[in-house]
């Protein structure tokens, strides 16, 4: 028998971010910024805050709230129009949780043991790690595929991830006999899509650093944002004249990056600007840059906040038009398994 024909599923981008933590400059150019561009490109776009993935570890629950409208505030603030892209909180679209326990039935033990998050996060105490840290990126699957998307804009840390989302989508086409799922492809692009810390090039820009000189918040007043590029870690060298002097110099590169994304430039042509000067030059250009990028960013994330049930009503649109969507693939997906559908 030839092979059953391949669906043709239409092109929608789906990508969330967790509200455990204020937004940094990280969450802007690796995500929102990105975001806010592919509004623009003729595929539809669905934009979730992942609050089932925020509680995987615990989470003071006004601190929760308040962190899911902020992040929904940081959505608009940054450019995401709620008339065209759809903005939501996951744990107001029941799909999410029902299809990520199918997924769990799908998904093997061995495939979640080699995920190298589970293994940073929980570290030596994986034992007292809840079984949702372990099994989330079983739900991460299911936020991508409850929407038939197929195309998700990620970081470098969660390629791993994404290719457990496309194991589980073709196992279970095998196993079902269907051509149900689609083979969803990541979009990694950009010149800081991994933007690192202030402190130390080697890690990754993170909210849950100790040290708050680490990252810039977009929370951060324009004076804030300032202090903390002129403090940024570097070495005593000015920059190079060409990109292959970045390579062993990760304080610098990370800095060049920052500026390149934020100025919708390239690394070449920052270094082809800079090469040459020392960072006594660079850093209060790349500083009055960011101020002049993220200051209309944190001023309307200010405004928006002072209304959080202009929030919530946003949230709970955009919740209607999710549930519209995942819905049905989860009604079929239900069909496809053999459960029984008794309840109108």
């Amino acid at each position: 028998m030839p092979d059953a024909p391949q669906p043709v599923f239409p092109k929608r981008i789906f990508s969330g971010i967790q509200p455990s933590g204020g937004l940094t400059l990280g969450n802007y150019l690796g995500a929102l910024k990105r975001f806010v561009e592919a509004q623009d490109n003729g595929i539809e776009t669905v934009y979730c805050i992942v609050d089932l993935h925020a509680i995987t570890v615990w989470q003071e629950p006004a601190k929760l709230r308040h962190a899911t409208r902020e992040l929904a505030a940081g959505f608009i603030a940054a450019g995401i129009d709620p008339a065209r892209s759809i903005l939501f909180n996951q744990s107001q679209v029941p799909a999410h949780a029902e299809l990520a326990w199918i997924f769990n039935c799908v998904a093997r033990m061995g495939w979640l043991r080699r995920m190298t998050q589970f293994k940073d996060k929980a570290g030596k105490h994986a034992e007292e790690a809840s079984v949702g840290l372990f099994a989330y990126p079983n739900l991460m699957a299911a936020d991508i595929l409850a929407y038939h998307a197929t195309h998700v804009p990620v970081g470098e840390d969660q390629k791993q991830h994404l290719e457990l989302t496309r194991d589980i989508a073709i196992k279970f086409n095998h196993d079902y006999g269907v051509n149900f799922f689609p083979v969803v492809e990541p979009v990694i692009e950009g010149a800081a899509t991994r933007v690192m810390s202030l402190r130390d090039g080697t890690k990754k820009m993170s909210k849950s650093d100790p040290s708050d000189q680490s990252r810039i918040n977009l929370t951060d007043d324009s004076d804030t944002i300032a202090q903390k590029f002129r403090k940024a870690r570097t070495d005593p060298e000015p920059l190079p004249e060409t990109l292959d002097g970045l390579a062993e110099r990760p304080e610098a590169r990370n800095l060049v990056n920052i500026y390149a994304a934020l100025g919708d430039t390239t690394p070449e042509a920052v270094i082809a600007q800079f090469g040459g000067q020392g960072f006594g030059t660079f850093k209060p250009a790349l500083a009055d840059l960011a101020v002049a990028k993220l200051s209309p960013i944190n001023a309307e994330m200010s405004r928006l906040m002072q209304d959080v049930a202009e929030i919530d009503r946003i949230l709970g649109d955009g919740a209607e038009r999710a549930h519209a969507i995942a819905e049905p693939v989860l009604r079929d997906t239900r069909e496809i398994v053999g459960l029984i559908r008794s309840r109108r």
